[in-house]
């Protein structure tokens, strides 16, 4: 392994962080670019370094790799047109700096690996949806769309970028697995609205070693689905979910509640994205945790 500093932005949120720490424990310097240096040093210590401005970010050559997870909580606040800005420009504009930063260097990092999401196919029904499907065009899928071309121009300075367009990761500490878990524990859980939606999910473990596969492999470039090969309706989730924590499944969410607490967002929780990770598959990739049931167990229940 490289003993250059491999740069996260976005490294004390709930997918940075678990990149940060499972390289920490494998000796792999770490950089993390950061608003906050003092939100840095809590999650973290003494063991990596930080950045909190672009002007203070040293040359490009310096870094083995650059992971860019920054942007705004897509979740934090209702999408008024300022905060649909608010995205975006902590998206798209961060990266397009991001990308001109990476090719003024002389000896730029073998890779880009650029946040994204399988938002960027749109609302798509019950379609089976790979790296080669068209999408419909909204919001989030627009998002995703230039997030990903303002990070391809990385290309420019010979960069590797690989576009990871991430499903709903399961983790402990974090992400959708964490707004349910609540709720279900109390058994006030249930489908969120008709529940026919899909669900393309993936267990932490296994989307940080697609991120490691994309760092360690010199022929992966372009969009790559970070899902588990096997999506579950929001029915079948939902019950699996009651069903690893022994409760019952008694509360749905009708879709007419979800606009009125949501707005615009609550597209993000009644689209449906039936998503298969096709060119990962291609590749050999193998996954740790293709069950979302053994998923679950590995995540919520004790080691027997």
């Amino acid at each position: 392994m490289s003993n250059k500093p491999i740069l996260i932005t976005g490294g004390t949120g709930f997918l940075g962080s678990a990149l940060t720490f499972k390289w920490l424990q494998e000796d792999q310097p770490v950089t993390i670019f950061s608003r906050s240096a003092d939100k840095v040093q809590r999650a973290f210590g003494n063991r990596v370094q930080a950045v909190t401005r672009t002007e203070d970010l040293p040359d490009a050559s310096g870094y083995r790799a650059v992971v860019n997870l920054a942007g705004a909580g897509i979740f934090d606040q209702r999408w008024s047109e300022a905060r649909k800005q608010v995205l975006r420009e902590s998206r798209i504009d961060f990266t397009r700096q991001l990308a001109n930063w990476i090719n003024r260097s002389v000896s730029p990092p073998d890779v880009l690996i650029n946040g994204s999401a399988i938002g960027f196919y749109g609302d798509q029904g019950d379609a089976l949806l790979t790296e080669l499907s068209s999408p419909q065009v909204d919001f989030s899928q627009q998002l995703c769309a230039d997030w990903e071309q303002a990070a391809l121009q990385a290309e420019a300075g010979g960069t590797r970028v690989c576009l990871i367009r991430t499903g709903l990761v399961l983790g402990r500490n974090g992400g959708l697995l964490k707004r349910m878990l609540l709720p279900f524990r109390f058994g006030l859980g249930g489908r969120l609205g008709r529940g026919d939606q899909w669900m393309s999910w993936v267990h932490i473990h296994d989307w940080l070693a697609i991120v490691q596969a994309m760092i360690d492999n010199p022929t992966m470039r372009g969009a790559y689905n970070a899902t588990a090969p096997i999506p579950v309706t929001n029915t079948e989730f939902s019950n699996c979910l009651a069903g690893v924590l022994n409760r019952p499944l008694l509360l749905p969410l009708p879709e007419f509640a979800l606009k009125l607490l949501l707005g615009e967002m609550a597209a993000l929780v009644l689209g449906s994205q039936r998503v298969i990770p096709q060119r990962l598959l291609d590749q050999g990739h193998v996954f740790e945790f293709t069950q979302l049931d053994v998923a679950l167990r590995n995540l919520l229940l004790p080691a027997q």
